[in-house]
This record gives structure tokens, C-alpha cells and sequence, in this order.
């Protein structure tokens, strides 16, 4: 069974980094891009950005490029998103979700092109 498991979201102050880690098991995950989303309350989910299955390609949407770095360790099966100059309106449940073809990838991806979800870790910034 695929499983994707999120970490490290807080409270942070704005201007402050947060590194979330993600966690998968039951799917060659070296084969899989990888992407992360978020959902602030009241909002619909949000694409926040894609990595290839090498890392070779990485695309990130316009809300978070300069500030947000996404990286991957496929010896540890293990994505990153590393979030610095915070803002209050990054506040959100982040989720890392599994591409669902292999050694595919997709610049500004739909939802529906990921078929395995995390179950998402909450991230606050206070200003």
C-alpha cells in the first residue's frame, strides 16, 4: 500500500522557514514526480509545485517561486518543501502527493494527474 506521510509544519512568524519532509513507502518512489499543494480555510486546494522523479525538472506556481524550494532524497524516499520568507497567507494544510504515472511530469499539474495523497500537515504564520 502507497503511503505518503507529512511533517514539520508550526507555527512561524512571518519572515521566518519551516521545512516540511515527506515520507512515502509502498511505490518506487524514484520513478514518481512529486508535487505539493496547500488548502488555506474557506479556499480551494492550491498547486505549490512539482519535482521530477531525478529532481532534474522543478516547477513552482508564481504565489510561492523565490521563496519556496522543493527537493527530494530518492535514497531515503523522502521529498522536501523548504518554505522561508513566510507570509501570513501561506497559511495552510500542506499536502505532497504521488504523480500517478512514473517517470512522468507535468508543468502546472492538475489534482487529478496525482493519485496518492498525504494526509496533510498545518502550517500558521503570524504576522
Amino acid at each position: 500500500q502507497v503511503q505518503l506521510v507529512e511533517s514539520g509544519g508550526g507555527l512561524v512568524q512571518a519572515g521566518g522557514s519551516l521545512r516540511l519532509s515527506c515520507a512515502a513507502s509502498g511505490r518506487a518512489f524514484s520513478e514518481y514526480s512529486m508535487g505539493w499543494f496547500r488548502q488555506a480555510p474557506g479556499k480551494e486546494r492550491e498547486f505549490v509545485g512539482i519535482i521530477s522523479w531525478l529532481g532534474g525538472t522543478i516547477w513552482y506556481a508564481d504565489s510561492v517561486k523565490g521563496r519556496f524550494t522543493i527537493s527530494r532524497d530518492n535514497a531515503k524516499n523522502t521529498l522536501y518543501l523548504q518554505m522561508d520568507s513566510l507570509k501570513p497567507e501561506d497559511t495552510a494544510v500542506y499536502s505532497c502527493a504521488s504523480y500517478s504515472l512514473p517517470r512522468s511530469v507535468t508543468i502546472e499539474p492538475e489534482e487529478e494527474e496525482f493519485d496518492v495523497w498525504g494526509q496533510g500537515t498545518q502550517v500558521t504564520v503570524s504576522s
